[in-house]
């Protein structure tokens, strides 16, 4: 039984630092995503706005400012 310890004791550190390798690259990944779909929702709305202002007659007689 001592031994099954000892074994556990030695692999204890390898599996905590691997659940924190883990975790930490789970939240880098998932604010990564986030801040994909953040920039994909900006670049819509400015492709719409873009679409809208260039879809607007342009008057010639209009002093362009």
């Amino acid at each position: 039984m001592d031994d099954f310890l000892a074994g556990l004791g030695a692999l204890a550190p390898t599996v905590l630092v691997g659940l924190v390798f883990w975790l930490v690259m789970f939240v880098i990944l998932r604010a990564d995503k986030h801040e994909r779909r953040a920039f994909s929702k900006i670049e819509a709305e400015e492709r719409a706005k873009l679409a809208a202002s260039s879809a607007a007659p342009i008057d010639a007689s209009a002093p362009r400012s």
